[in-house]
């Protein structure tokens, strides 16, 4: 492993020069990896290497369908073996991300019985909430002060339901203030109650070793779903890992290409899962991107990664914290916690912080709710009534905070850069708010 120093080298762009707003040149400081990562140096070269190779998989004679398929299939237990997944009774299923492993989920264990309840949670993103409210009864696991998932909560409400819960669906860590759940104490419980646990994994799968455990460990993970964009391989893969059985009842939830064993007007045989479930053509190149990305990830080491990150979070926090005008989300702690930094200036919206850094510093980050407004709602205690008048008028500005996401590749010099810009826009207030008061802050 090289010293983290060169973890730079790794990643494709990183040291790329963009222009200012005053005409000026500076190197391009990306602070947006919960959104998306860039691309490893070395997934690049995986997929231009397989290039020539490349051909349609399954059924296919010839050699090059035949190597395409070997490998595809390979994957498979790549993927199983990143993520400690027991090989025996779980399958995995590419899909285009973790929002489509999770609707292609909550197809399969559908079910317009009223009994049947999913708990989700206040700290969830859109794609592991909405996917569930038109199949099941849905309820949300409360959150504390700080944003933090309440396990008493997750108790009281397991032996409220008596049983009626089929799926408990959490994320690893929030996208929106880093915050990692115990994932496997929640399995237990869960499990306990005899319900299945989801974990959506897409911030955590790139940050810190994970571990699916056994399938007859009580703290087992029945689901888990990610990300390849996220994980330095952005070529449009993800990744649903489940119960075999699961997905071999019912049809799947997209029919055609590569879904069925036999087809006549009137009768269908599915084929058996995976296959069933990745109708169409497969995205190989994106499966070639993961295996190289994960590769990478394993080599560099993911406890490695995982300290170097936390040693970010712990350096950007306190920097933050010395600058009056501040106001981070959540707790000021860095322990249990991927490198995600929600904050706001007093008197700036949120939109215009992040475009101010764009242009005057060069400094990509992402403002908004991030796809998980009932959480920034709760974070920023916006009240019910104001709440409501948003609703009413659609017009009405949204609420939202700046968030700094960290990836292996950032440096402490990248977080001097940012504070001390911080510290100018603070210091110029009314200067900035007159500049770019035009700016309108994201609604997502």
């Amino acid at each position: 492993m090289k010293a983290v120093h060169s973890y730079r080298d790794y990643v494709v762009g990183a040291d790329t020069q963009i222009p200012l707003v005053n005409g000026q040149m500076t190197k391009a400081i990306n602070f947006d990896n919960a959104a998306t990562t860039p691309p490893f140096v070395s997934v690049i070269k995986a997929i231009v290497d397989f290039s020539p190779w490349y051909s349609s998989i399954h059924r296919g004679t010839g050699y090059k369908s035949q190597f395409s398929s070997m490998l595809y299939e390979e994957a498979r237990k790549m993927v199983c073996n990143f993520v400690r997944a027991d090989q025996g009774s779980q399958i995995v299923i590419f899909v285009k991300n973790t929002t489509e492993a999770i609707n292609k989920l909550s197809y399969r264990l559908c079910s317009k019985a009223e009994d049947n309840v999913v708990l989700s949670s206040c700290m969830e993103h859109h794609s592991n909430d909405l996917p569930w409210r038109d199949k099941y009864k849905v309820d949300y696991i409360d959150i504390d002060q700080q944003g933090r998932l309440s396990l008493l909560d997750l108790e009281a409400k397991l032996t409220c339901y008596k049983g009626r819960v089929k799926l408990v669906a959490v994320t690893g860590a929030s996208n929106v203030t880093g915050y990692r759940n115990p994932i496997h104490q929640i399995a237990e419980m869960v499990h306990r109650h005899g319900a299945r646990i989801l974990v959506d994994g897409a911030q955590l799968i790139p940050h810190a070793p994970f571990d699916m455990k056994p399938a007859d460990s009580p703290e087992h993970i029945d689901f888990l779903v990610f990300s390849a964009h996220k994980m330095y391989a952005p070529f449009g893969i993800g990744v649903l890992i489940g119960p075999k059985s699961v997905f071999e009842e019912s049809c799947p939830d997209y029919q055609g290409g590569g879904t069925v064993d036999l087809v006549t007007h009137d009768y269908i045989r599915w084929a058996p899962p995976p296959q069933k479930e990745e109708a169409g053509t497969p995205n190989v190149m994106g499966v070639v991107a993961l295996m190289e990305s994960m590769r990478t990830l394993s080599r560099l080491g993911m406890h490695q990664i995982d300290r170097h990150e936390t040693s970010l979070l712990y350096y950007g926090l306190e920097k933050l914290r010395r600058i009056r005008g501040i106001e981070l989300l959540g707790s000021h702690e860095h322990q249990n916690r991927v490198a995600i930094i929600p904050f706001n200036i007093s008197g700036i919206p949120h939109g215009t912080t992040a475009a101010i850094l764009s242009y005057e510093g060069g400094i990509a980050v992402r403002s908004g709710c991030f796809c998980a407004q009932p959480y920034v709602q709760r974070l920023l205690k916006i009240p019910p009534e104001e709440i409501k008048g948003r609703i009413d008028d659609p017009q009405a500005p949204h609420p939202g905070v700046v968030r700094i996401s960290f990836g292996l590749y950032n440096t402490r010099e990248e977080i001097d850069v940012l504070a001390a810009l911080l510290q100018h826009i603070v210091l110029h207030k009314k200067a900035y708010l007159n500049k770019y008061q035009t700016i309108s802050p994201p609604i997502h």
